[in-house]
């Protein structure tokens, strides 16, 4: 099938302040605010993740208010925010996408047409816990799992995301190759530079097959990586990584396991 060999999405974007790339169900907006700070509107019909890295960000709307330090994750219920970042801030918005929604994303055009594999947002999960209220965890205090000590995990209703931080280069021993039947990766790398390594599995069609592909990618950056293509990322080079693993809905094998942080906020 012509689809299982669907090209990933490549955003390499270190320079723009602003910029939004997408996956099918999904979208990630990255905001910086420069020496002299600025400020975003993020509307959304599902809850609404941000992610906060270098300084701090004030978000308000629907009669709250909350300040949220450096590294930090917020979960904003549905609905329409403002967000100020203080100078030299970074933050990403992340949002699920339903089916007819766009983003004004770079990759947009990679989305029409839709890949009927892709299993669609859904149902969101129910809110069990402070849904009406804006939550912010410090990614310092999310303890990982014993089974996944390299990632931290947390969700929205509609969306799950593992926070991926290490210091130097990854192990070349041991990597981590695997593919997904019905759902995209979203590979958003915040620090460091990394190599996405990337094969097509081969089918009964040898015409379809394909040569590796070692995509070299700095940060900012955001890898879209398509159903069925067998993938791992390695950080390369000294100092710091950072990447952010986005799926929409969430990865319900993830929280049935006890990985995700805050998976007894919600109810499937």
């Amino acid at each position: 099938m012509e689809n299982a060999v669907r090209q990933p999405s490549l955003l390499n974007k270190p320079h723009p302040s602003q910029w939004t790339g997408r996956g099918q169900n999904f979208a990630a907006a990255w905001n910086y605010a420069g020496s002299e700070g600025s400020r975003t509107h993020v509307e959304s019909v599902d809850e609404i993740m941000l992610l906060v890295q270098d300084a701090a960000i004030r978000i308000s709307g629907n009669g709250k208010a909350a300040d949220a330090p450096a590294r930090s994750i917020c979960i904003l219920p549905a609905g329409q925010w403002d967000v100020s970042l203080e100078p030299k801030a970074t933050c990403v918005v992340l949002t699920s996408l339903r089916e007819g929604m766009t983003a004004n994303a770079v990759n947009e055009s990679a989305y029409s047409p839709r890949d009927a594999r892709i299993t669609p947002v859904g149902t969101p999960y129910k809110v069990l816990r402070a849904g009406s209220e804006i939550r912010v965890f410090s990614i310092d205090s999310v303890s990982a799992s014993k089974d996944k000590p390299r990632l931290k995990m947390l969700q929205t209703a509609t969306m799950s995301i593992n926070w991926v931080e290490y210091e130097g280069p990854r192990d070349r021993e041991a990597l981590s190759p695997h593919s997904h039947k019905s759902f995209e990766q979203g590979s958003l790398a915040l620090a460091g530079d990394f190599t996405h390594h990337l094969r097509v599995e081969w089918g009964e069609n040898a015409n379809l097959w394909q040569e590796d592909k070692h995509a070299v990618l700095n940060s900012p950056s955001l890898l879209v990586v398509p159903v069925q293509l067998i993938h791992t990322t390695e950080g390369v080079g000294e100092g710091r990584h950072l990447l952010i693993d986005i799926f929409s809905p969430p990865r319900a094998d993830f929280i049935a396991k006890g990985w995700v942080a805050n998976s007894g906020d919600y109810e499937a």
